[in-house]
């Protein structure tokens, strides 16, 4: 790590510790050279992740995007905004385990069916029914019947 002050690449660590968020490491460090302290930040080098979209072109993964498709679904119900920011980490933190470079939209959608599904029906019907493009009544009639099912 070279030194802010004097451009010193040798440093050594004086203390070290989590942020309050806990996604990085805070090291104090003192430069070997002039003796000044400065402060450095470790991070986790996240891969970008390229969502795949039905019409074929590629954009770089929103969670915001993500966020507020869910909503949409959960207008004027009972879900807390925190709740929809903890299936978002989920899904982004399961997209980051998987390491691949590029996902398509229909698995992240059938993921969030798959949360929705059980914090709340209706807001997964809602979501389900833009999701999958319901054209009519009986679509919803067969999402439905398969709620029950599972039931």
């Amino acid at each position: 790590m070279k030194c802010p002050f004097c451009g010193n690449p040798e440093s050594k660590v004086v203390d070290s510790r989590p942020t309050d968020e806990g996604d990085s490491i805070r090291r104090r460090r003192e430069c070997l050279v002039c003796r000044k302290r400065f402060t450095t930040y470790e991070t986790i080098e996240r891969v970008p992740i390229v969502v795949i979209k039905k019409d074929g072109s590629r954009q770089s993964f929103d969670r915001s995007k993500l966020i507020g498709s869910m909503l949409k679904s959960c207008e004027k119900r009972s879900v807390p905004l925190s709740t929809l920011e903890g299936i978002a980490d989920e899904i982004e933190l399961t997209l980051q385990n998987d390491m691949a470079k590029e996902v398509k939209s229909s698995d992240i959608g059938n993921m969030v069916m798959e949360k929705l599904k059980t914090v709340d029906e209706v807001a997964y019907v809602r979501f389900a029914s833009v999701y999958r493009q319901f054209k009519d009544i009986n679509s919803f009639r067969k999402e439905l019947n398969k709620l029950f099912k599972e039931k």
